[in-house]
């Protein structure tokens, strides 16, 4: 039997694509200082680190000033598109479904601002497969500091070997390994494969979770 009972899970790049929403945003507070657009893969290599630190590298060299004008402009754009073309990863929705009734505990930790990450969960209908979402201005630290992980574990009640992480970048892996829980690594995400070098295992999809021993979820009949 399975002694996992808390499933930490991060959003972008995990559990949805919002790599467009997020590049409209950027485009459009570029273009605020008069400056091209980037393409869908610059940003993709952007994110992870949170809206602040999007902001100071699609605006490089800026002065402070101009970082706080981008950041107001990004945050208010990306809040009112949130889900323009926001969607879950294929298969997300079906594996939480099955997770759900077999008693896992599931949070989201993000480093998207915790506003952001109840609307646009809420706008896919998937706010209701968590018992707790966190986002960067959520605690005082956030990934790859192994922190949040800690704390929704002392929340939860779990412990680390109870634990799992599952995240597509060098920030979940990071903070996962630190806070000695097993990292699922998701290679269908944001981050290159090099930043999952750490995790212990690796899955090519979302709905590979339910195949996890560990997990202990039998796959759907006709799969």
């Amino acid at each position: 039997m399975s002694t996992i009972k808390l499933i930490i899970f991060d959003l972008d790049g995990t559990l949805i694509d919002s790599l467009d929403d997020l590049t409209e945003a950027v485009n459009r507070m570029r273009s605020s200082f008069g400056l091209d657009p980037l393409d869908r893969e610059a940003v993709r290599g952007m994110v992870g680190q949170g809206a602040r630190n999007l902001v100071e590298r699609a605006l490089p060299g800026a002065p402070d000033a101009d970082i706080e004008q981008g950041l107001s402009l990004f945050l208010a754009y990306n809040e009112e598109h949130i889900a323009d073309r926001t969607v879950p990863y294929h298969g997300v929705r079906e594996t939480l479904e099955l997770l759900s009734p077999r008693g896992f505990t599931s949070v989201v930790v993000s480093n998207k601002n915790e506003a952001l990450c109840r609307k646009v969960l809420e706008l896919l209908h998937l706010d209701g497969f968590f018992t707790g979402i966190y986002g960067a201005d959520s605690l005082p630290a956030r990934k790859p500091s192994p922190e949040p992980l800690r704390h929704v574990m002392r929340v939860c009640g779990c412990s680390a070997d109870e634990t799992i992480m599952v995240g597509d970048s060098i920030n979940d892996v990071a903070a996962g390994v630190a806070a000695g829980v097993l990292t699922i690594g998701c290679s269908y995400g944001y981050g290159e494969p090099t930043e999952l070098d750490g995790a212990t295992i690796r899955i090519r999809e979302f709905a590979e979770l339910l195949a996890l021993p560990l997990l202990a979820v039998e796959p759907p009949v006709g799969s």
